[in-house]
């Protein structure tokens, strides 16, 4: 396992993956309409099996699972273990999901298993993604779907962009990433997108920009709702890995851009 590949699975079995629990159900919200938009491209049908990556605490898992119904069945996998026994207690009985602590780049997967591949926010991480997106589209069936959403660059967000400006006359500004380092934005440039994906084989690539405002407050008045944006910035992202242990100034997050991924396994 690579030292990035490591750094991952401790930090979604540790800080992040803790964090995002505790967040759970506002940050579920939050990215909830990015996950809509990607579920319609995908467009699951009644009795198809789908594979969702990086399922986090399994609420796209659950929305995918309304979709291909009780013939149907969802594979949520995540290297989070936190997330999944989240994903687990939240899960209703009779939902045609599974849940596995996995990561999916590189574990067994049944060859030509699934209808769909799909991720909300998940598939970013990977530390070598042309081999790991080789790897998952062997589970998918000839023709089979795949559709994602993954963010665009940082600078397109505003709930990074923002609260990042408002620090730098507070403590230097980190040094800028490998735009092409696992993490969230590593998917901001659509050419490397679309090369990953035809090096690993997948065919018929459209990648399309999806904006929306993302909900990061909530409050019966708008002072509470900035009160609210202000303790989720603290509490998850860039500004709380950038603040952590020094006192700063607050910021309120507002527009996100990503992108719309989809393409197919060719039937032959």
């Amino acid at each position: 396992m690579s030292a990035q590949n490591t750094y991952q699975v401790a930090d979604w079995n540790g800080p992040s993956g803790e964090r995002w629990v505790a967040n759970q159900a506002r940050l579920d919200a939050m990215l909830a309409v990015f996950g809509d938009a990607a579920i319609e491209t995908a467009a699951p049908r009644a009795g198809e099996r789908v594979l969702d990556v990086g399922c986090g605490a399994g609420a796209s898992s659950l929305a995918l699972a309304a979709r291909v119904g009780a013939k149907g069945e969802v594979l949520g996998v995540d290297i989070s273990e936190p997330l999944i026994e989240r994903a687990c207690a939240l899960m209703p009985k009779e939902a045609p999901v599974v849940f596995q602590v996995a990561d999916v780049g590189s574990a067994p997967l049944p060859e030509s298993a699934f209808d769909i591949l799909f991720s909300r926010f998940g598939v970013m991480f990977f530390d070598d993604p042309v081999p790991a997106f080789a790897h998952m589209r062997r589970a998918l069936r000839p023709g089979g779907r795949l559709a994602f959403v993954c963010w665009r660059g940082a600078a397109e967000n505003d709930w990074v962009r923002l609260p990042m400006s408002a620090i730098r006359d507070i403590i230097p500004p980190p040094a800028p990433p490998d735009p092409e380092a696992p993490g969230p934005f590593s998917f901001g440039d659509r050419d490397r997108v679309a090369r990953i994906l035809t090096a690993a084989g997948y065919s018929d690539i459209t990648i399309a920009p999806f904006d929306d405002s993302i909900p990061f407050g909530q409050g019966a008045t708008r002072d509470a709702a900035i009160d609210d944006a202000v303790e989720m910035a603290f509490e998850v992202g860039p500004l709380s890995r950038a603040l952590a242990g020094r006192p700063g100034e607050r910021s309120v997050m507002i527009d996100g851009a990503a992108w719309i991924v989809a393409a197919h396994n060719p039937l032959s």
